[in-house]
C-alpha cells in the first residue's frame, strides 16, 4: 500500500477545494484510505492517520472511528506516538464512552514514567477527561507527584488535582497537606496552580476556608512580592509582573477573607497598596484593579478601603472601553445599597452614561439612577431621568416608566410635585406603562382635595392635545366626571386657568368615545364620566342622556350595559341619580395583609393585600343597601361570605351593574368581574364561613436537583369553580437554597392568583418547607395545565428552570 500523504499535504488539498462539496469529496477519499490503513494494522503510519483525523474532527467531521487507534499510539513506547494519541484521546473519547475506561492502566504506568514530558502528557488527559471512576483510581499516583521534586510535574499535578476534585469530592482531603506546601512554592507557574486547586476545594467544602485562612499572612506576602518585584521579562505583561497569579491570589483572598475579621484584617494592607501601585493604562492593570474592587467589597474592609474601591470604579467610567465602563456601573450597582454616599459622589458621572450610545450601559445606568434617587435628590434626578424617558428607544421606556412611579411614590417632596411628574410620564410614555398606573394614580388624585381643580385643568388640557396615550385618557376622563364642576369654575391660584364651557367638555368626551384609537377601557371610562356630568352640568343633561342612550345598541356587551343601565337612571331612577352619581369618597390604599402577587390570563401584577374582615362587611352592607333602593333582588346567599373590595378606576365604576336585570343570580355581586371573585376569595381556614371539600389526590409538581415541589388541592363549596393549590417547596441537597421565588401561568381561559410564600429560603435535608398559596378560577371546567418558573441561588449560583405541568388529577377541574 503507497504511503498516505502527510498531514501538511492535506491541509493544503483541503483549503485549495473552492466548494464545500468539493471540501467533502476529499475528507471521504481521505477517510476512506485511513479505514483501510487501520484494517491492515499499519503501524508505520497510524500516528500520521491519527493526526490527519484529528484535524478533520478539529473541521467538524466526524472521526470516532480512530478511538481505538488513539488507545494503541499511547500504548506505544515512542514518544511521538503517546504525543499524538494522547491528543487524539482528549479530543476524540469523553467518560459517556466506555472505551476510555481501556486507558486507566497506561495513565497509571505513564504517571510513574521516567520521562517528564510523559507524566506531563498522561497528567494533561486526566485533567482534560477523566471520569470519575478513572479519578477513583489514579487520584493516589496525582497526590505523589504533587510532591514531586520536579516544578513542570508538580504544576501539572495541581491542575489534574482541581479536575479529580471536581470529578470526586470527597477525595479532596487526600490533597489538602500537599496542596498546602505547594503555596510556598518560588515557582510562578506552581503557585498559580495550587491558587487554583485551593479556590476549587473551597469552592465544594466550607470546611476548608478554616484550614487555608492559616496561610492567609502567606498568599498576602506572595502578592505584595509581586507588586514590589523589578521588571523580570519571563513573567511582565504590559509592564505588570504576572497578572494571572495577582487576580488568582486576589479572588482567594475573596473567598477566605469573607464573613472573617480576622483574615479580613490581614489583607486590608495589601489591598490597599495594590489599588494605589497598580497601573490603570492597560488593560492588565485594569483586570487587577477589578479583582481588587470585588475583593474589598467581599470582605469586611474598612471604611476608607471601600470608599478607595468607589472611586477606581468612579475612574472606570471615564475609560473608553465599553467593557470597563459596563463592569464598573455593574459593581456600582451592588455597592449602592452598602456604600450609598461614596457612590453618590459619582452621580454626575453616572448620569451622564445615560446618553451612551451603547444600550447595554444606557439599561445599567438608568438602573443605577433610580438606586441612587432619594429625599434629597429627587427633584434633580427626576429631571434627568424625565429627559432620558423623552429621548430614550422604545425598549427602555416601560422600566424607566416604572421605575420613575416607584422613585416618586417613595420620595415625593409634595403632592403636586407628586402628580405632575406622573402625569409628565403618561404625557411622554402612556402606552408603555403598567396596567396598575392607572388606579394608583387615580388613588392619588382622590386624596390630593385641595388639588383637584389644578389637577383636572391640567388633565383636561393634555387630552385636547393628543389621546392616543390610553392611561392618561383614563385618568383625564375619570378626573373630568368627578371634578367636571372645577373645571368649569377653574377657581385655583397658580396658574391661569382656560375658560372652559360645558359643550367644549362634552366635545372631548365624545371624541373619545369615537375615536378608533381608543380602548374598550377607555370607552367604558368615558361613558361613565359622561354619566357623571349630568349632575354636575345641569344645562346639557338633554344632550348626556342622548350621548348615553346611543351606546344602548353598542356591538360591545360592557358599553352597552352600562348604556342602558344609565339610561334606566333618567327615567326610573331620576330621582335617585344625583345621590347615585355624587362624588366617590376617598380611595384608600390598603395593605392590611402585605402585598400580594397576581397572575392573570399569563400576566403579572401587584396588588395591595384585602380589607380588614369588618371594613369589608361594611362595604358589603353598603352595596347590599344600595342594591335593596335600586329594587334589585338580594343577591345569592353565597354571595357575602365572598368579601368584594372595590378598587379605584375599575370595580368601582361597575356598582350599578345589576340595575333591571331580569335573573337575580346574574345581578349578584359575583358577577360584577370576574377577578372580582378571586379578590374576595378567602383563603383556606382563614373565614369560618367557607366550607372546603378535600378529595383530590395531591402530585408531585417538581423533583429535580434536590427540589421538590408538591401540589395538594382544595375545593370550596361556596363556588366550585374555584381551586386552592397549596405548594410546598422543599431542598434535599447539603445546601439552603436562597431567595426562593415562584411565578406561574396558565391558559387565558383560567384565572390564577398567586399569595405570598411563607419565606424565601428553603433549608437543607429537607429540615423545612416554604409554602404557597394559588388560586385558580376554571369557569370552563377545561382541564388544567401550569407553566412554572422557578429562581433560587443554591450554592452561591443563581438558577432558573421552567416546569410544564399538564398531569393533574382529572377531579381539579371536574
Amino acid at each position: 500500500m503507497p504511503a498516505p500523504v502527510r498531514l501538511r499535504e492535506l491541509i493544503r488539498t483541503i483549503r485549495a477545494a473552492r466548494t464545500q462539496a468539493e471540501e467533502r469529496e476529499v475528507i471521504q477519499k481521505e477517510c476512506a484510505l485511513i479505514r483501510s490503513s487501520f484494517r491492515e494494522e499499519d503501524n508505520t503510519y497510524r500516528c500520521r492517520n491519527v493526526a490527519k483525523l484529528i484535524y478533520m474532527h478539529m473541521l467538524g467531521y466526524p472521526a470516532h472511528f480512530g478511538q481505538l487507534e488513539c488507545l494503541k499510539l499511547i500504548a506505544s513506547q515512542r514518544f511521538t506516538d503517546k504525543r499524538i494519541g494522547y491528543l487524539g484521546a482528549m479530543l476524540l473519547l469523553d467518560e459517556r464512552q466506555d472505551v476510555h475506561l481501556l486507558m486507566t492502566n497506561c495513565l497509571k504506568n505513564d504517571l510513574s514514567h521516567s520521562t517528564q514530558f510523559v507524566q506531563g502528557l498522561s497528567l494533561c488527559t486526566l485533567g482534560c477527561m477523566g471520569s470519575s471512576d478513572m479519578c477513583r483510581d489514579l487520584a493516589g499516583e496525582v497526590e505523589k507527584l504533587l510532591k514531586n521534586s520536579n516544578s513542570y510535574i508538580r504544576k501539572k499535578a495541581a491542575l489534574a488535582a482541581v479536575h479529580v476534585i471536581r470529578k470526586v469530592p470527597e477525595l479532596l482531603e487526600m490533597f489538602l497537606p500537599a496542596t498546602k506546601n505547594l503555596l510556598n512554592d518560588k515557582n510562578h507557574g506552581v503557585l498559580h496552580a495550587a491558587v487554583v486547586l485551593v479556590i476549587e476545594m473551597c469552592k465544594h467544602s466550607p470546611d476548608t476556608h478554616a484550614y487555608f485562612r492559616k496561610v492567609v499572612p502567606q498568599l498576602v506576602k506572595s502578592l505584595k512580592n509581586l507588586i514590589m518585584s523589578g521588571y523580570s521579562p519571563e513573567h511582565d505583561v504590559s509592564g505588570i509582573s504576572d497578572p494571572f497569579l495577582q487576580v488568582q491570589i486576589l479572588r482567594l483572598l475573596r473567598m477566605l477573607g469573607k464573613s472573617d475579621d480576622e483574615a479580613s484584617e490581614q489583607m486590608n494592607d495589601i489591598l490597599a497598596q495594590v489599588a494605589t501601585n497598580t497601573e490603570t493604562s492597560k488593560n492588565v492593570g485594569n483586570a487587577i484593579l477589578y479583582e481588587t474592587v470585588l475583593t474589598v467589597m467581599d470582605i469586611k474592609s474598612e471604611s476608607g478601603l471601600r470608599v478607595l474601591a468607589v472611586n477606581i470604579l468612579g475612574r472606570f467610567l471615564l475609560n473608553n472601553d465599553k467593557n470597563i465602563r459596563y463592569v464598573a456601573l455593574t459593581s456600582l450597582l451592588k455597592m449602592v445599597q452598602t456604600d450609598h454616599n461614596a457612590v453618590q459622589r459619582h452621580r454626575s458621572t453616572i448620569v451622564d452614561c445615560l446618553t451612551d450610545l451603547d444600550v447595554s450601559i444606557k439599561r445599567r445606568a438608568m438602573d443605577l439612577c433610580f438606586a441612587l434617587v432619594n429625599g434629597s435628590n429627587v427633584r434633580g434626578m427626576m429631571k434627568e431621568l424625565l429627559y432620558f424617558l423623552d429621548h430614550c428607544d422604545p425598549e427602555f421606556k416601560a422600566d424607566c416608566a416604572s421605575g420613575i412611579f416607584l422613585a416618586a411614590e417613595k420620595y415625593a417632596p409634595n403632592k403636586r410635585w407628586h402628580i405632575d411628574t406622573i402625569m409628565r410620564v403618561l404625557t411622554t410614555a402612556g402606552g408603555y406603562v403598567r396596567d396598575d398606573s392607572v388606579p394608583l394614580l387615580i388613588q392619588l388624585i382622590s386624596n390630593a382635595n385641595s388639588l383637584h381643580a389644578y389637577i383636572v385643568q391640567k388633565l383636561y388640557q393634555a387630552i385636547r392635545v393628543d389621546i392616543s396615550q390610553q392611561p392618561l385618557v383614563q385618568v383625564a376622563v375619570w378626573c373630568i366626571g368627578e371634578y367636571g364642576d372645577l373645571l368649569l369654575s377653574a377657581n385655583f391660584e397658580e396658574e391661569s386657568p382656560v375658560q372652559v364651557t360645558e359643550d367644549e367638555v362634552l366635545d372631548v368626551l365624545e371624541k373619545i368615545l369615537q375615536s378608533s384609537l381608543s380602548a374598550l377601557t377607555t370607552r367604558e371610562y368615558a361613558l361613565t364620566a359622561i354619566m357623571k356630568l349630568s349632575t354636575r352640568l345641569q344645562s346639557s343633561t338633554n344632550r348626556i342622556r342622548k350621548a348615553v342612550s346611543i351606546y344602548g345598541s353598542s356591538l360591545d356587551v360592557e358599553l352597552q350595559q352600562r348604556a342602558v343601565e344609565y339610561s334606566a337612571l333618567f327615567m326610573r331612577f331620576d330621582h335617585m341619580r344625583p345621590a347615585l352619581l355624587e362624588r366617590m369618597p376617598l380611595i384608600q390604599k390598603s395593605a392590611a395583609n402585605g402585598p400580594v402577587q397576581t397572575v392573570v390570563n399569563g400576566e403579572e401584577k401587584e396588588e395591595g393585600g384585602s380589607l380588614p374582615a369588618q371594613e369589608q362587611l361594611s362595604q358589603q352592607a353598603q352595596v347590599s343597601n344600595l342594591l335593596d333602593l335600586l329594587d334589585v333582588s338580594n343577591p345569592p346567599s353565597s354571595v357575602p361570605q365572598e368579601s368584594k373590595v372595590p378598587q379605584a378606576g375599575g370595580e368601582l365604576l361597575d356598582l350599578l351593574d345589576g340595575l333591571n336585570l331580569p335573573d337575580p343570580q346574574s345581578s349578584g355581586l359575583s358577577s360584577v368581574q370576574p377577578h372580582l371573585v378571586l379578590d374576595g376569595m378567602a383563603a383556606p381556614g382563614s373565614h369560618s364561613t367557607v366550607n372546603l371539600k378535600q378529595d383530590i389526590p395531591s402530585i408531585i409538581a417538581y423533583d429535580q436537583n434536590g427540589l421538590k415541589i408538591e401540589f395538594s388541592f382544595e375545593r370550596s363549596k361556596a363556588n366550585t369553580n374555584m381551586l386552592f393549590i397549596t405548594l410546598r417547596a422543599s431542598n434535599s441537597t447539603e445546601m439552603d437554597m436562597s431567595n426562593f421565588v415562584l411565578q406561574a401561568a396558565v391558559p387565558k381561559s383560567f384565572q390564577l392568583q398567586l399569595m405570598s410564600p411563607s419565606g424565601s429560603n428553603i433549608p437543607a435535608r429537607n429540615s423545612g418547607a416554604v409554602t404557597q398559596l394559588m388560586r385558580v378560577l376554571n369557569t370552563q371546567k377545561h382541564p388544567l395545565r401550569m407553566r412554572l418558573k422557578l429562581m433560587y441561588n443554591h450554592r452561591e449560583a443563581p438558577i432558573e428552570v421552567m416546569a410544564d405541568i399538564n398531569e393533574f388529577p382529572p377531579q381539579a377541574w371536574e
